[in-house]
C-alpha cells in the first residue's frame, strides 16, 4: 500500500481517508485470526504514533485536546485497532517518560514508526488480580538487574509484540517497571482469548519463568506503586471514556443515515446527538483542564450513553442488525467492554445500583 501523508492534524484530508480505510476493515473482523496488522500499520505510515510524544523525541507535538480528538476519530472507525493504539502508546509513553535512555534509544523510533509493537502489561498493578495476597508477576534482584517469575494476566496484543512493559513486584512490596524483549528466555505469550468482543486485540497473559530483565531496561522503581511515580503515562483517566464517546458517535451516525429515510427515527437520532455533543464538549474541557468536572463523572456517563447510542442503532436496524456481520451487532457487543476495562469501582456499582433500582 502506497504510504499516506503524515496526520498533523485531527481534521485533515488525510485523517479522513485513514478513518476510512479502517472503517472498512473494522467490519471484517471478529476472531483472533483477524489480528489488525493492516491498520497498524496504515497508522503508522499516517504518523498517528507520533501524536503523542514531544517533538524533541521525534514526535508531532500534539496537544491534549488534539490527541483526544484524534482518538475519537479513530474510535468512531474501528474500536479494536484503537483499543490496541491505547495500549501500544502506554508502553511508547512509558518508555519515553523514563530516565533509561539506552531503552529509548534503542526502541523509540521503532515503535514511533511502526516498524516494531509494544504493549503494556499493568493490569494486575492496578486492578487485576490485586485481591491475591500474592504477587502474580514478582521480581529478584540480581547482579545484572531482576529475575522475572510469573506472569502478567492481560496483555493486549500479547502474540504479537515485539516488547512488553510490565511490572513486578519485590519480596518488598516495592515495584519496578520494565521493558522485556518478547525474545527473551522464558517470555511466553497466549494466543489471544475469545472475548465477548474485541478478539481480534488478541489479549491474552503474558508467562515469565525465570526471565533475566538487564538493569537498562529499567524504566521505573523499585518503588512502591510505581505507577504513581509519574513514569510516562498515568493509568485510568479520561483515554477510556474518549473511546467509549468514539464508539457511541458511529452508531448514532448510523441512526443519523437511517433518519434520512425514516422519519420515525428522527427525534430519537436527534436527542441523542446533542447529548452526546454535549458529552464530548465536556470531555474536551475536561482534558484541557477547563472543567472541575472528574473523571470518574465522565466515565459513568460516557458509559450509559455509548450503551444507549448502540442500543438504540440496533433498534433501529431491527432484524438485520442482529445478524452476525452487520456493525450494529458488532458495536452493541463493543459497548459491553466499558463496563469492565479499567472501569472503577464507584462507576460499576452505580451501574450495579441504575440496574437494580432504576434511575429513581
Amino acid at each position: 500500500m502506497q504510504n499516506m501523508a503524515p496526520v498533523t492534524t485531527p481534521q485533515c484530508e488525510s485523517m479522513a481517508r485513514l478513518c476510512g480505510q479502517l472503517r472498512e476493515w473494522s467490519d471484517r473482523r471478529n476472531s483472533l485470526d483477524d489480528w489488525p496488522a493492516d491498520s497498524l500499520r496504515l497508522c503508522g505510515q499516517a504518523g498517528v504514533y507520533r501524536w503523542f510524544l514531544p517533538e524533541s523525541q521525534g514526535g508531532f507535538g500534539w496537544s491534549d485536546q488534539d490527541q483526544t480528538r484524534g482518538y475519537l476519530r479513530l474510535a468512531e472507525s474501528d474500536l479494536t485497532t484503537t483499543f490496541v493504539i491505547t495500549q501500544y502508546m502506554g508502553a511508547i509513553r512509558r518508555i519515553a517518560g523514563s530516565e533509561q535512555r539506552a531503552t529509548s534509544d534503542q526502541w523509540l523510533e521503532p515503535l514511533t514508526s511502526g516498524t516494531a509493537f509494544a504493549t503494556v502489561g499493568i493490569s494486575h498493578l492496578t486492578t487485576s488480580r490485586r485481591h491475591l495476597t500474592k504477587p502474580v508477576l514478582r521480581a529478584e534482584e540480581t547482579s545484572n538487574g531482576y529475575k522475572l517469575q510469573g506472569m502478567s494476566p492481560w496483555v493486549t496484543g500479547a502474540p504479537h509484540a515485539d516488547l512488553y512493559v510490565t511490572g513486578a513486584t519485590l519480596d518488598d512490596g516495592r515495584q519496578i517497571l520494565v521493558a522485556v524483549d518478547a525474545n527473551l528466555k522464558g517470555v511466553r505469550a497466549g494466543p489471544g482469548c475469545d472475548l465477548i468482543a474485541l478478539s481480534a486485540s488478541c489479549t491474552d497473559r503474558v508467562e515469565f519463568d525465570e526471565t533475566e530483565v538487564d538493569r537498562s531496561m529499567v524504566l521505573g522503581g523499585p518503588v512502591e506503586n510505581v505507577l504513581q511515580s509519574g513514569i510516562g503515562a498515568r493509568t485510568g483517566g479520561l483515554q477510556t471514556s474518549t473511546l467509549a464517546i468514539g464508539l457511541a458517535r458511529a452508531a448514532v451516525n448510523y441512526l443519523n443515515d437511517e433518519a434520512v429515510r425514516r422519519d420515525d427515527l428522527r427525534d430519537a437520532a436527534d436527542e441523542l446527538a446533542r447529548e452526546l455533543d454535549a458529552l464530548e464538549e465536556q470531555l474536551l474541557r475536561a482534558t484541557s483542564g477547563t472543567s472541575d468536572c472528574d473523571a470518574s463523572e465522565i466515565r459513568g456517563t460516557a458509559n450509559r450513553v455509548v450503551l444507549r447510542c448502540t442500543q438504540a442503532a440496533m433498534t433501529a436496524a431491527k432484524g438485520a442488525g442482529f445478524v452476525e456481520g452487520h456493525p450494529v451487532g458488532r458495536w452493541c457487543r463493543e459497548a459491553l467492554f466499558f463496563l469492565v476495562w479499567s472501569c472503577p469501582q464507584p462507576v460499576a456499582q452505580a451501574h450495579l445500583c441504575e440496574l437494580a433500582f432504576g434511575t429513581r
